[in-house]
């Protein structure tokens, strides 16, 4: 894997690696970046990877409408995000940090990630499978890279929830 900070300039995208393992991998120009996979194909969970760290996304809050960000070894909790109406939300942060998560666009979603202050941290484009990093020069690397793929993680529980409702639609 190579660094996120080679990503600065631009060029992230995302890819499946398989239909059935929900495992996809984060890309710069052909080369693998970060990780996001989920264990087995029954888990709600997913595990991140980059050479920054590993972190265990996993749903929770009301009805696992939310989500936790916990420390794969210890299951230590990092951060907890609470969702708001429709696809917004906030994580907050065990250091206190927090950010907004925001989704506009309904046949070009694009996910954003902003600071508490409004500052974009990112902008992912979900049908173009790609990630606009914005002016994050003093982020370190490490809490980039996570906040990178728990975009991605967001973006894939959306969809997965999208799809149960379909089915459910569908049946009624």
């Amino acid at each position: 894997m190579i660094p996120i900070s080679s990503a600065i300039s631009g060029g992230l995208t995302w890819t499946k690696i398989s239909c059935w393992s929900g495992s996809h991998e984060l890309r710069l120009n052909n080369e693998t970046v970060a990780t996001l996979q989920r264990p087995s194909i029954w888990s709600s969970s997913y595990v991140a990877e980059t050479q920054e760290g590993s972190w265990k996304f996993r749903r929770g809050g009301f009805l696992g409408t939310g989500a936790e960000i916990v420390d794969p070894v210890s299951n230590q909790p990092i951060a907890t995000f609470k969702s708001g109406w429709g696809t917004a939300g906030t994580l907050i942060f065990a250091d206190g940090q927090i950010f907004h998560v925001t989704c506009k666009g309904w046949w070009r979603p694009v996910w954003t990630l902003s600071t508490d202050s409004g500052q974009p941290v990112l902008h992912l484009h979900a049908r173009e499978q790609s990630v606009d990093l914005a002016s994050v020069s003093a982020m370190p690397q490490e809490r980039l890279s996570l906040l990178i793929l728990f975009a991605l993680y967001r973006v894939l529980q959306a969809e997965e929830d999208a799809a149960a409702g379909a089915v459910v639609a569908a049946v009624s």
